[in-house]
C-alpha cells in the first residue's frame, strides 16, 4: 500500500498557559497543505518490492538508512536528499508500528518512506507520517479501529498526529491532541494558500518555546474563533502565531520574508507552527 502523507499549517496559534506537567495548553486551527507530501509505502513481510532498490539507485547510499528491528518484524528504509540524520527504527514510522504491535498482532513489515517534506519546518511532516502509517496498518490488516481510537494512538506519538488521523481543518487545543471540527472553509473562496520553506534555517522548538509568555488568564482580546469568523482581510491584525515574536528575534530573516510576502500583494502572511516554514493567503 503506498500514501502520500501532507503537511499542515496552522491558523493562529495562541501559547495560553504553561501546564503542570511542563506542556503548555494551546489553541489553534490545524489546516492540511496537500501541494507538499511524502511518500509512504508498507508491505507484508513475505510480499517482495523494487522500492528498496529503487531508493537506494535514486538517491545513493549516503542519502539513504535502514535498519532491522531486533525481532526481525520490522525494515525499514528511508530517502531524503540531504540524508537521514536520525536512527530509522526511531522514525514516527517504526514507532507507529511498535506501538500498535504491543496491543495487535501485526505480522512483519516493510517500510519504505521518501522523505521530500521540510524536517523541522512547523508543518508536522513526521506526524503526518506516523498517522498515515497508522490508517495504512489498520486498513492493511483489517484492525478494525475507528478514526477516534486511531487518533488516540496517534497522540502517544507527537502533539499533532492526531489531526492527521480527521485530515480535515480542526481546532487544536491542550497539546494540540484535543480536536474539535471547523464548520466552513479554513480558506474561503476566492483566495489560495501557499507555503514558503526558507533554506538554512532551522528552528528549535525548545528554543522558541523559551521566550514565550503565556497572555493574562490564557486568554487573548479576539479569541481564535472570533478572528476566524472576521473576512481574510482582517486577520493580519487578529490572528497570531505567539512563536513569532521569539523565532523572528533570533531568526531576523525569517520576519524579513513574512514582510516581503506582504509586499507581494499577500492579504495574510504568517509562520507555521513554530518555524521555519511561513505561509501567505492571496486574493485570486
Amino acid at each position: 500500500m503506498i500514501t502520500y502523507p501532507h503537511v499542515k499549517v496552522n491558523l493562529g496559534l495562541s501559547v495560553l498557559r504553561k501546564r503542570p506537567d511542563g506542556y503548555h495548553d494551546l489553541e489553534t486551527l490545524f489546516v492540511p497543505y496537500r501541494e507538499i507530501h511524502d511518500t509512504l509505502e508498507i508491505i507484508s513481510g513475505d510480499d517482495f518490492s523494487h522500492t528498496s532498490a529503487s531508493l537506494f539507485a535514486r538517491y545513493g547510499e549516503d542519502s539513504v538508512a535502514q535498519a532491522i528491528s531486533e525481532d526481525g518484524k520490522l525494515m525499514i528504509t528511508i530517502a531524503r536528499k540531504e540524508g537521514v540524520d536520525w536512527d530509522p527504527l526511531k522514525d514516527l514510522t517504526a514507532r507507529a508500528y511498535f506501538l500498535l504491535a504491543s496491543d495487535h498482532d501485526l505480522p512483519p513489515v516493510k517500510i519504505f518512506l521518501e522523505k521530500t517534506s521540510p524536517v523541522g519546518a512547523g508543518l508536522g511532516g513526521g506526524s503526518s507520517d506516523a498517522a498515515f502509517a497508522l490508517k495504512m496498518l489498520n486498513d492493511m490488516f483489517s484492525l478494525g479501529l475507528d478514526k477516534p481510537a486511531l487518533a488516540g494512538y496517534a497522540s502517544r506519538l507527537g502533539s499533532d498526529c492526531a489531526f492527521f488521523v480527521y485530515d480535515d481543518p480542526m481546532f487544536g487545543e491542550g497539546r494540540g491532541e484535543i480536536l474539535t471540527p471547523y464548520e466552513g472553509e479554513a480558506v474561503p473562496q476566492g483566495y489560495e494558500l501557499k507555503v514558503i520553506v526558507p533554506e538554512d534555517v532551522a528552528v528549535s522548538t525548545a528554543d522558541a518555546y523559551k521566550g514565550i509568555v503565556p497572555m493574562e488568564n490564557g486568554q487573548r482580546p479576539v479569541s481564535l474563533r472570533e478572528a476566524l469568523a472576521r473576512p481574510v482581510g482582517e486577520w493580519k491584525d487578529v490572528l497570531v502565531n505567539d512563536f513569532e515574536t521569539t523565532v523572528f528575534g533570533k531568526h531576523p530573516e525569517l520576519a524579513a520574508i513574512k514582510s516581503s510576502l506582504y509586499e507581494s500583494g499577500a492579504v495574510y502572511a504568517a509562520m507555521s507552527g513554530s518555524g521555519s516554514a511561513l505561509f501567505a493567503i492571496y486574493k485570486v
